[in-house]
């Protein structure tokens, strides 16, 4: 499951934070394409606009790497 919601914008911070997010908090449609997983890892920017939902941690991270973009794990 990979659901992005906007592009990846270019600029000179390219930090993204990587954090867990609960499928049940996200919207039906969203939850619709878990395939029954109860955990799923945002990308999100640096001011907090969310980029990216993936299956796995560390898809998380290749898809950021592979858009120029710097992962940090978020707790």
């Amino acid at each position: 499951m990979t659901h992005h919601q906007q592009s990846f914008a270019e600029g000179a911070d390219n930090i993204v934070y990587i954090r867990p997010v609960n499928v049940s908090e996200l919207p039906t449609e969203v939850q619709q394409q878990a395939d029954g997983l109860e955990r799923i890892y945002a990308v999100h920017s640096a001011t907090g606009d969310r980029l990216a939902l993936v299956r796995d941690r560390d898809l998380a991270f290749i898809v950021a790497r592979q858009n120029d973009m710097a992962p940090v794990s978020v707790h």
